[in-house]
C-alpha cells in the first residue's frame, strides 16, 4: 500500500496551484450538514494531501486530468467523471499524477464518533459517470457566494449538495434491494466465516452475478465489501471499548489477532493499537 509514497501527514501543492475554498467558520449554513469545508481545485505534480485521521467523511468529483487516491488500503486512478467516497477517521491520501491539470471539487465533513457519518462501509469506493452533479452544485454555491451571498440561497444549494452527496453514498436501498438484505444479515453476523458461495446463495444469485452487481454498485468484489464492514465495525468497537485486540478481532471474524492487525493497518492505515490510542 505505502510503496513509493509517503504517508505521513502532509500538504504540498504543485507549481501555480489554483484554489477555492470556504469553510464553515465563514458560511454558518454549511454546519447544518456537518460540512467543514468545500472548494474546487486545480493542481498539477507534486501536488499531494496526507491525512492520516481525518475528523469526517470526504468527497472528491474529478472533472478533468488525473490523480490517484488512496482507498480501501489501495491506491486507485480517479478518472473524469468518477466521485471518490472516503470514510471519516481512515487514512486519507491523493495526489495529481501526469502534465494536465488535475481539477476537482471537493467536500470535507466534521463527523465527531458519535455521529453516524454520510460516507460509511455500505458506500460505493467510486461511483462513476456522477461527478458532474457534484460540480455543477458547488459551482452553483460558488456564484451565490461570489455574488449576493443570500442565506436562503446558500442554504438551498446545500440541501441540494448534500442529499446528492447522501444518495451517492447509499445506493443499495432502491437499486438492489435484495443484496441490500444481503448485506445488512452479514453486518448482524461478522463473526461467521462467511464465503462467496454462501453470500451468493443467500442473495439468490450466482457466485459471478454477486461480485458483478457488488463490483458495479460498491466497486469492491464480495469478499472485499465484507472485510470492509468487518473494518468499520471494528474501528467502532475500538473507538467505543477497552476490549482486548483479541476480543475485537474474534466480534469481526478474525480467530487470529496478528491476521485481524495487518488487515485493519492496510485498511485503515494504522494499527489497531495506535488507531485506540489517538483517541480517534
Amino acid at each position: 500500500m505505502t510503496a513509493g509514497h509517503d504517508l505521513t501527514e502532509t500538504t504540498l501543492d504543485g507549481p501555480r496551484p489554483r484554489r477555492w475554498v470556504v469553510e464553515a467558520s465563514e458560511c454558518a449554513e454549511m454546519s447544518t450538514h456537518r460540512i467543514a469545508r468545500l472548494g474546487m481545485d486545480e493542481a498539477l505534480p507534486p501536488y499531494r494531501r496526507v491525512r492520516m485521521a481525518p475528523a469526517g467523511s470526504f468527497v472528491l468529483a474529478c472533472v478533468s486530468g488525473a490523480g490517484e487516491i488512496l482507498l480501501d488500503g489501495r491506491w486507485q486512478r480517479v478518472k473524469p467523471g468518477m466521485v471518490c467516497l472516503a470514510p471519516p477517521r481512515v487514512l486519507n491520501a491523493f495526489y495529481a499524477t501526469g502534465r494536465e491539470r488535475w481539477s476537482f471539487a471537493w467536500i470535507r465533513y466534521d463527523e465527531p464518533s458519535f455521529v453516524t457519518p454520510v460516507v460509511g462501509a455500505a458506500s460505493p469506493v467510486m461511483p462513476t459517470d456522477q461527478a458532474e452533479g457534484i460540480l455543477r452544485l458547488i459551482t452553483g454555491f460558488r456564484s451565490e457566494w461570489q455574488g449576493e451571498r443570500e442565506p436562503r440561497m446558500l442554504h438551498h444549494w446545500l440541501e441540494l449538495l448534500h442529499g446528492t452527496v447522501r444518495r451517492m453514498a447509499h445506493p443499495w436501498r432502491s437499486q438492489e434491494p435484495r443484496v441490500a438484505r444481503l448485506w445488512g444479515d452479514v453486518e448482524q453476523d461478522l463473526k461467521r466465516d462467511w464465503t462467496l458461495a454462501e453470500l451468493a446463495h443467500r442473495s439468490h444469485c450466482s457466485p459471478e452475478h454477486l461480485r458483478r452487481l457488488c463490483m458495479k454498485e460498491l466497486g469492491r468484489s464480495p469478499m472485499q465489501h465484507l472485510t470492509c464492514l468487518r473494518m468499520e465495525r471494528a474501528r467502532q468497537l475500538l473507538e467505543a471499548s477497552h476490549d482486548k485486540l483479541e476480543v475485537v478481532a474474534e466480534s469481526v471474524g478474525y480467530a487470529n489477532a496478528a491476521i485481524f492487525s495487518r488487515v485493519f493497518k492496510r485498511w485503515v492505515g494504522v494499527a489497531p493499537g495506535e488507531y485506540r490510542g489517538r483517541g480517534a
